[in-house]
């Protein structure tokens, strides 16, 4: 497999793992769905909170892209790491301490503003930060970021990540309401909070190595 396609496939595996986790927006869609008794409901809920997760991975990235201007890409990287390990140690100590509450009343307007809060509380867009800078610099024809380069390959980079977040809650929300339900989390499920700290941790470790 050529090696400029490992990059791309990165971003689909951390959409597939942001999607995955239940905090990003599956499971309130399906309980949503649940509360009125509809399935619908559960389908008009991917859209809203595939944007709201975007606009906020999207905040980070482009935030990255502006500094990256005017950094070189060292320094960069090492800001990047200093603020996922940072964010990394707070969610461990006070993450669970600040949960966002939306009522069941929500409107998709309400589901959207939720999306965005809980990823940026999350850190989630701070994950792409090893991959996007690094991925507009390798095919940059300057040799350096530039805005007319970067701007495209960072837009395509969250279209690509947030597409796999989006097929990744959308078939494990109608999995979960059409046929598991939500007794099994009681038992069968993982500690997502140590696992995202961990991705959190090892993304800033790969900043400090890269």
């Amino acid at each position: 497999m050529p090696t400029e396609l490992w990059p791309w496939l990165a971003l689909a595996g951390l959409g597939f793992f942001h999607g995955i986790n239940p905090a990003m927006g599956w499971l309130f869609a399906v309980a949503l769905g649940l509360h009125r008794q509809n399935r619908r409901i559960v389908w008009a809920s991917w859209l809203p909170i595939a944007l709201g997760h975007a606009a906020s991975v999207a905040v980070v990235l482009f935030a990255a892209v502006a500094l990256g201007l005017f950094l070189d890409l060292s320094t960069l990287s090492r800001s990047g790491a200093v603020i996922l390990l940072g964010w990394a140690i707070w969610h461990t100590c006070f993450g669970h301490r600040r949960r966002l509450r939306v009522g069941m009343q929500t409107g998709l307007v309400g589901l959207a503003l939720w999306s965005f809060l809980m990823s940026t509380a999350h850190g989630a867009g701070l994950m792409l930060i090893p991959l996007v800078p690094p991925l507009c610099l390798s095919g940059s024809p300057a040799g350096s970021l530039t805005a007319s380069y970067s701007i495209p390959v960072a837009m395509a980079a969250l279209a690509v990540h947030t597409a796999a977040m989006l097929a990744t809650i959308a078939t494990v929300s109608i999995i979960v309401y059409e046929w598991v339900g939500l007794a099994f989390l009681r038992s069968g499920w993982i500690n997502f909070d140590l696992i995202w700290v961990a991705a959190l941790g090892a993304c800033g470790a790969l900043l400090i190595l890269g």
